[in-house]
């Protein structure tokens, strides 16, 4: 869809994303273990708004509707309405409609749809969060509670980490395939820790990853799945975190913009967005996303670009398969032909069309439901020139993201441009 009211982004917020691995997580043998806790998904919800408020500035009273990016409170936090979670963090947001959508992975990028179509209906200002935690019970536990983004009755069983398996499904069937190697695909996992090392936002800004370590199963390393015909094709590298954090973005039309004293060169458009989906469990081809395909297509076509069009993006990378897919989903190679990008470097820092600058999933860290919008905040912040020692060069036009949810179930992509 093209929107037929322009639509900006008017500012943005991202939170710390942390988890195992990073130095601000409380785990045990932290020396502040005992003596304070990790935040929690209230904690989030209420820095990350405060964040967006205190920066932009906006009189929160101007914001008329917001929407939530949430998928599993209820589970790891024991907590749901999560619309009205947000009124806690400013009590001049009491009143203001605001509510939580749900659609797994891309329950950030389904929020920032509904906001879009809430401007197109006559609104001027629209506040999209998203936010989770993760890490409140043990991985196995948790592994359980994200597999309800699969067909839980048909899929659970896969293994006990139902999701890994899902993708792992499909990164056997691509070597198989296209002759694909693990080398290959550490590739992936070293560009993503190396954004992220850029990246002082980032879940593994901390962490190095070299492509021997990347490539070869170890202890440190493991080869986790206990499904025997799955288990050699995936190592925790491969994988995206488990972290909590959120991320915020404002929404206004260019009424809301004059309402906060913004020009259309301080902001960027969102010039076009398409969601599709597809049945749970019934994937039809392996090789293929095809609800990315189907997503991407129609946003860049609406937006009246080729692939080769945009100069940054976001994809969903929550194993390393996934963004491999993702070049050949969106256009960028030709099927069985991915890893050539990454493995040239045009994916890099430096390349010719840098992809998940900060880290992506793997790098940056994946809070469930943040991940979606803080797609769009990155996008926002590359084009404004506000990603420090991993801010690419060159002028930014167009920018891509492709949001997923669950095994390529449902897709958002939006195409950003700055107008500046």
């Amino acid at each position: 869809m093209r929107p037929h009211r322009p639509v900006y982004v008017a500012s943005q917020a991202i939170t710390p994303f942390i988890g195992k691995g990073n130095p601000a997580f409380i785990a045990k043998g932290h020396a502040d273990f005992g003596k304070r806790e990790n935040p929690t998904l209230e904690d989030y919800f209420i820095r990350v708004v405060r964040q967006l408020i205190d920066e932009t500035p906006v009189d929160p009273a101007l914001i008329q509707r917001g929407f939530v990016g949430n998928f599993a409170g209820e589970l790891f936090s024991n907590q749901g309405h999560l619309g009205a979670m947000v009124a806690r963090a400013d009590e001049r947001l009491s009143g203001i409609g605001f509510a939580r959508m749900e659609a797994a992975c891309a329950s950030g990028g389904v929020s920032a749809v509904s906001a879009i179509e809430a401007i197109q209906a006559g609104l001027d200002l629209v506040l999209v969060m998203g936010a989770e935690v993760q890490t409140t019970v043990r991985a196995r536990e948790g592994a359980d509670y994200l597999a309800r983004a699969a067909h839980y009755a048909s899929e659970r069983s896969i293994d006990d980490f139902t999701f890994p398996a899902l993708l792992t499904r499909r990164a056997k069937a691509y070597k198989e395939a296209y002759g694909l190697t693990d080398r290959d695909l550490a590739h992936f996992a070293v560009k993503a820790y190396s954004n992220a090392n850029r990246n002082p936002l980032a879940h593994m800004h901390a962490v190095r990853m070299t492509l021997d370590q990347a490539a070869t199963a170890s202890d440190d390393n493991p080869n986790f799945l206990q499904n025997e015909e799955l288990a050699p094709h995936l190592k925790v590298s491969d994988c995206s975190q488990v972290s909590d954090g959120a991320a915020a973005i404002l929404l206004a039309s260019e009424e809301g913009l004059r309402k906060l004293n913004k020009s259309v060169g301080d902001c960027v458009e969102l010039r076009s967005y398409a969601i599709a989906t597809n049945p749970l469990g019934q994937v039809k081809d392996l090789l293929r996303l095809d609800t990315a395909t189907q997503a991407t297509g129609e946003a860049l076509s609406d937006a009246d670009l080729a692939p080769w069009d945009v100069q940054v993006a976001e994809v969903h990378d929550c194993f390393t398969i996934a963004e491999l897919m993702m070049y050949e989903a969106v256009g960028w190679a030709e099927p069985g032909k991915g890893k050539e990008l990454v493995l040239s470097g045009d994916t890099s820092l430096e390349g010719k069309l840098p992809v998940n600058t900060g880290g992506g999933l793997v790098g940056f860290g994946h809070p469930v439901g943040a991940t979606g919008v803080k797609q769009v905040a990155e996008i926002y912040r590359q084009m404004k020139g506000l990603c420090g020692d991993y801010q690419i060069k060159g002028d930014i036009r167009h920018g891509l993201t492709v949001n997923m949810g669950g095994d390529d179930r449902t897709v958002v992509s939006m195409v950003v441009e700055n107008r500046a």
